[in-house]
């Protein structure tokens, strides 16, 4: 991807920084994109910032150019598109991971019980960020044939998965819609639309959560046996430099991919070297109640 410009939307942390980091692998020059800065915290008050996004992206072989932006403010996102505009005068690919929903989500609570304010909270910076990025970036994708768009999701699934609440089901499946439109919409331009998710995410948040580091972050099955599966952001981001390297990728074209398929399709690895396939474990132990400790996990990765 030498010579590429590429913009990820959310590159603070979890799959927009494995994202930014591994396209960044791939030589492109990566404009690194969130609220989070070293001179600014966004309201997640969480340490991560764009700033070292952007040196894991140098570090990784790229070039990292950090831009704080919140997607919410329509003014924020003009003025990106309008240094780009200078710097390049278009987008090659085009990662839109805005998320910024995680104090808003009531996870187990029934919708009747949440606080409404909450969830139209999660349902604007989920949905209404990513129609806001697309409507003001989407003119320097299109301005060359051969782009790439890529809306970042959770799950592959339309089907209700528990307790995560309906606005986060609503913003999810959103988004997963809007890569389908995507394909349909761009196309005629030469340009690819699509979603992809990542599968057990080993995020900073969920490293926290199990009380483990990305060194040891084996020992987290002692609270949750699935968690053998975890996957680090930087695996779907080897899936998106596979995507946007692969000169008949118009072939995925409105479709959700996951880590695992692309996996599949491609032959990356994780960063350890290992393969995890969650979809597979997700339909042979955690959809059939399998005691997931009775599994050989090693054939799963």
């Amino acid at each position: 991807m030498a010579g590429k410009v590429a913009v990820v939307t959310g590159a603070t942390r979890g799959c927009g920084r494995g994202i930014a980091v591994e396209l960044g692998a791939a030589g492109a020059t990566v404009y690194v994109t969130g609220r989070s800065t070293r001179e600014s915290a966004s309201p997640m008050r969480r340490t991560e910032t764009i700033d070292e996004t952007a040196e894991l992206v140098d570090a990784a072989g790229g070039v990292g150019v950090p831009v704080r932006c919140d997607f919410s403010v329509v003014s924020d996102v003009d003025a990106l598109r309008d240094r780009i505009a200078a710097d390049h005068g278009r987008i090659d690919v085009l990662v839109d991971d805005v998320w910024g929903g995680d104090q808003f989500v009531e996870f187990g609570t029934p919708w009747w019980e949440s606080d409404l304010d909450q969830g139209i909270g999660v349902l604007r910076n989920g949905i209404e960020t990513h129609l806001v990025t697309l409507h003001r970036l989407l003119p320097l994708v299109v301005a060359n044939r051969g782009g790439l768009v890529v809306e970042v999701t959770d799950g592959d699934s339309e089907d209700y998965p528990g307790p995560v609440g309906l606005p986060y089901f609503l913003v999810k499946s959103g988004v997963r819609a809007l890569g389908r439109a995507l394909g349909a919409e761009l196309a005629a331009h030469g340009v690819t639309g699509l979603a992809v998710t990542p599968g057990f995410l080993r995020s900073e948040m969920m490293l926290e959560h199990f009380e483990v580091t990305e060194d040891n972050w084996r020992d987290g099955v002692a609270k949750d046996p699935n968690y053998i599966m975890a996957e680090s952001p930087r695996y779907l981001g080897r899936a998106i430099a596979a995507l946007a390297a692969d000169p008949a990728v118009s072939r995925f074209a409105g479709r959700t991919l996951a880590s695992w398929t692309l996996m599949r399709e491609y032959g990356f690895t994780d960063v350890d070297g290992s393969k995890p396939d969650w979809g597979r474990w997700l339909a042979d132990v955690v959809t059939t109640g399998t005691d997931p400790s009775t599994v050989d996990a090693s054939a799963y990765r």
